[in-house]
């Protein structure tokens, strides 16, 4: 058979994408890469927005478009990048999120414990790299900012990297929240380097203006959407009380992959000792999780059948959002209301009735700055650039209390 020398595809948000690297043509080809179409971008929140089933492999060929498109600005105003760099740069970036599992984070806190996706990224990269005999090594020293040019770091992970603009501007298509919307192009247009450092050109401090503000409201409006953390905080339960079970050696419906987690509760050094660990996390995704959920749903233990029945028919918790921490006076009321409702323990009543904090800060000062070049080759900090923001507060962490409860015994 022919090796394929081109492959173009048709994406929603820049039109023809065309990959004619023959090494990233087999990396699109890998189950590993391949996985990421069965994991949806944005978990569990086409539950408030419908049109939200988008995929991370979609987020991650959007992501690659861009940096190929940087990497000609970058040489356009005379930067030095190397077809080995520019390779590595774009393989990087491809892979950035290989290491998320299904619903990401609520799988991070869940499944295994103290493994973040970018530890399972890295892990990835580094069998991907013994498979393809060292072709990765570069790329991951870019991603892992081991490399001299750290600018190249930057354009995969900073405060204005190919990975905030294509998933603010992906989100909010299929979303619907036209306040997420960003002029992508025009940010990268206005990328410079000064000092081994990304940089915008004054004429692009608008549109950075607005990617903030664009930031920030997706981040109220979708990613910490009360309903959407309702929703995701329910899946939390599911698998927590899912493992219990399987910890405490219940038999419980579940696709072997998932069954693996369920009965063990693997860290980073399970990961990096036992292959065997990383290969089966390769085989989990969003399937393995809802058609167990759906099992769940219709049979087993009550409190994994009620917690399951209510995401599968979207019965929700109730979710109430607060600037100061609830009283333990009003969750114990809750919590025992909830219990001789169910026919549980307050104990148990804990899956039902719970407290926790959801915070985000906009825009990092002290350790990643935005800075705006002028032509007089000045640099000064977008904070104080700006006449029409003020970073002050965009930067300030915002953190808000929520108690979720059944909407019946409010």
């Amino acid at each position: 058979m022919a090796r394929r020398k081109q492959t173009i595809l048709n994406d929603p948000i820049y039109g023809f994408i065309s990959i004619q690297d023959g090494l990233i043509l087999k990396l699109l080809d890998h189950p590993y890469f391949q996985r990421l179409g069965r994991i949806k971008q944005l978990g569990l929140t086409h539950l408030v927005y419908p049109g939200a089933y988008h995929t991370r492999l979609q987020h991650a060929l959007g992501v690659t478009h861009l940096m190929g498109t940087a990497i000609e600005v970058l040489r356009s105003k005379k930067h030095d990048i190397t077809k080995e760099e520019e390779l590595a740069v774009t393989i990087a970036i491809l892979l950035h999120d290989i290491g998320h599992g299904p619903f990401s984070h609520v799988l991070e806190n869940t499944i295994v414990s103290n493994v973040t996706h970018e530890d399972l990224s890295d892990m990835f990269m580094g069998r991907l790299n013994e498979e393809f005999s060292g072709k990765l090594d570069l790329a991951i020293k870019i991603f892992a900012n081991k490399y001299r040019k750290k600018f190249l770091h930057q354009l995969v992970a900073s405060q204005l990297d190919m990975d905030r603009l294509d998933y603010l501007r992906r989100d909010s298509f299929f979303t619907g929240v036209a306040e997420g919307a960003i002029s992508s192009d025009r940010i990268i247009k206005t990328l410079n380097i000064v000092d081994d450092n990304l940089v915008i050109d004054a004429k692009g401090i608008y549109s950075v203006e607005n990617f903030l503000i664009a930031r920030r409201l997706m981040y109220w409006q979708v990613y910490l959407h009360k309903t959407v953390i309702a929703a995701e905080y329910l899946l939390i339960k599911i698998l927590e009380r899912a493992k219990e079970l399987g910890n405490q050696g219940t038999s419980l419906f579940a696709t072997p992959a998932l069954h693996y987690f369920l009965t063990r509760q693997p860290g980073k050094k399970a990961f990096g000792k036992d292959r065997k660990v990383l290969e089966m996390f390769a085989m989990l995704d969003d399937y393995d999780i809802l058609a167990s959920v759906k099992v769940w749903s219709q049979e087993g233990e009550p409190i994994l059948k009620r917690l399951s029945a209510n995401l599968v028919n979207r019965n929700l918790f109730h979710i109430e959002l607060t600037d100061k921490p609830f009283s333990n006076n009003k969750i114990e009321k809750i919590r025992a209301k909830t219990a001789k409702a169910y026919k549980i323990s307050a104990e148990e009543a804990r899956y039902f009735v719970f407290t926790d904090i959801i915070g985000n800060s906009l825009y990092d000062r002290q350790s990643d700055k935005i800075n705006i070049l002028y032509r007089d080759g000045k640099m000064t900090d977008i904070a104080v650039a700006s006449d029409h923001l003020n970073i002050s507060v965009l930067s300030k962490r915002v953190e808000k209390h929520f108690l979720c409860c059944p909407k019946t015994m409010i």
